[in-house]
């Protein structure tokens, strides 16, 4: 069986909230060619950074998340403004959320976070040789505590679960495919 597109019957915005849209979409199954509501959640992009110092360790954060009333061990990252580029974007959430910035930036590429009801894309990107330029600059809802912890370690705190952000280790899987896929290895879980 060839999968094909849904059509789009009709599309309606329903609420705003902030950092997120919520969209109704009538669409069509082009096998049975019955109509389903499908709901969407809609947001700008996302970016996070795994950004490296001269010494080979990872600029890490932990911060407080909401949703699973905990604390999270993450990399840098937030959501791209309707002004900004993801690359833009990257390198002001490295400097707000940490006080390091980088000259070197190259690009990872993009994940879909979770395309069954978001339609947004995450973009990570490698910053190498990150200098400390400045206190952090927070956003009133975040509190975040920069950690430092060397590279040959992600790992092991992926293994131990102390790394168990989903788009942290999407970041963390494409920087090791950009290695060489040995270091593929170092990751088996």
């Amino acid at each position: 069986m060839t999968v094909k597109r849904w059509e789009i019957i009709s599309s309606k915005p329903n609420d705003s909230y902030g950092i997120f849209s919520f969209r109704t979409d009538r669409a069509r199954s082009p096998r049975t060619g019955l109509t389903y509501d499908c709901y969407i959640l809609e947001s700008t992009p996302w970016v996070n950074v795994i950004a490296l110092t001269p010494h080979e360790e990872v600029i890490l954060v932990r911060q407080y998340r909401h949703g699973i009333r905990d604390l999270t061990m993450e990399i840098p990252g937030g959501l791209v403004d309707a002004h900004d580029t993801p690359e833009a974007a990257a390198r002001r959430e490295l400097r707000e959320e940490t006080g390091y910035q980088s000259d070197e930036w190259i690009p990872l590429g993009s994940v879909f976070p979770n395309p069954a009801i978001q339609n947004n894309r995450c973009y990570t990107f490698l910053a190498r040789d990150v200098v400390y330029s400045g206190q952090q600059q927070l956003d009133e809802m975040e509190d975040i505590e920069v950690l430092y912890r060397p590279l040959k370690e992600i790992p092991d705190l992926i293994r131990g679960g102390e790394i168990n952000h989903s788009l942290v280790l999407a970041a963390f899987f494409k920087y090791y495919l950009m290695q060489d896929t040995h270091n593929l290895l170092i990751l088996k879980i």
